[in-house]
């Protein structure tokens, strides 16, 4: 049985950290799964660390539909939120519905949507509304870099603060279960999470906050085209990687694999009948 929206609430309630991690395919996923994590998140993060876009809005909704149907499958436990992608929800209530309701029926247990405008408020009151959990971003918004003009720190000042918590209080209003700030100020983001009921999951936000999601292969080091400063590395998997396939290059090139033991035998009487043939 997987965690529900009721199951993170009282974590928050209880004083207890949230754990979010993303994961993209379906060996990832069992593997983070195994660890008891609360929430894995399908980030549309995928679209850089592992389909080499230059940017997250690059990712489509048909290849994000791929990702959360590999990662639905190797999750048993965990939360699965879908991170709906750029121009999935922005064209119309219809279309947000639609592509949500995929997300849905691929196996994810929720949608996570990226800012609080009037328009988004209202779609996210229709989902929650037909049974749809919602996750809320606010903070840095990847969608919004070109407006923002680069990955620029948010709620600087008090002002700015309270904008973001009023902010937030529209998305619990509307029906989220949870929001996630990115790239806030710790104290800032300690304000806001004690204002508001529902959880708050930090990515650059400091640890006063209810929870962490980071990126999975930032954790890992497999991906190095960007290091963000927020992201720890708890091993060098990218190095890992690279160390055996040398070996295994080697090894073919030496003429050391594979070996007997990885190779199919034939009985003695065959291999001489072959021996023998002219």
């Amino acid at each position: 049985m997987r965690k529900s929206v009721q199951k993170i609430q009282n974590l928050k309630n209880e004083g207890k950290k949230i754990t979010v991690l993303t994961a993209y395919d379906y060996s990832t996923a069992k593997y983070v799964d195994e660890c008891d994590i609360d929430i894995i998140l399908v980030g549309d993060s995928l679209a850089q660390v592992v389909l080499g876009y230059e940017n997250t809005t690059d990712v489509s909704m048909k290849e994000m539909q791929i990702f959360v149907s590999a990662v639905s499958r190797g999750v048993e436990k965990a939360m699965v939120v879908a991170d709906m992608p750029f121009m999935s929800f922005q064209i119309s209530k219809e279309e947000a519905t639609k592509n949500a309701c995929k997300f849905i029926k691929a196996g994810a247990n929720a949608v996570k949507l990226e800012g609080s405008s009037p328009y988004l408020l209202d779609i996210i009151k229709h989902l929650t509304s037909i049974g749809i959990p919602v996750m809320g971003h606010l903070g840095f918004t990847p969608m919004s870099i070109n407006t923002i003009g680069g990955h620029k720190i948010q709620g600087k000042d008090s002002q700015k603060t309270i904008d973001i918590l009023n902010e937030a209080k529209k998305l619990q209003e509307a029906g989220c279960f949870s929001v996630v700030l990115e790239m806030v100020p710790k104290q800032s983001s300690k304000f806001i999470a004690s204002k508001l009921d529902i959880p708050v999951i930090g990515i650059g936000a400091g640890v006063e906050v209810d929870g962490q999601v980071l990126v999975v292969d930032d954790i890992l080091g497999k991906y190095d085209r960007l290091k963000p400063r927020f992201a720890r590395q708890y091993c060098n998997l990218k190095d890992i990687m690279k160390d055996a396939i040398n070996a295994y290059l080697n090894d073919v090139r030496n003429s050391n694999f594979p070996n007997d033991e990885e190779s199919f035998i034939l009985e003695q009487k065959e291999e001489e009948a072959l021996e023998s043939y002219r």
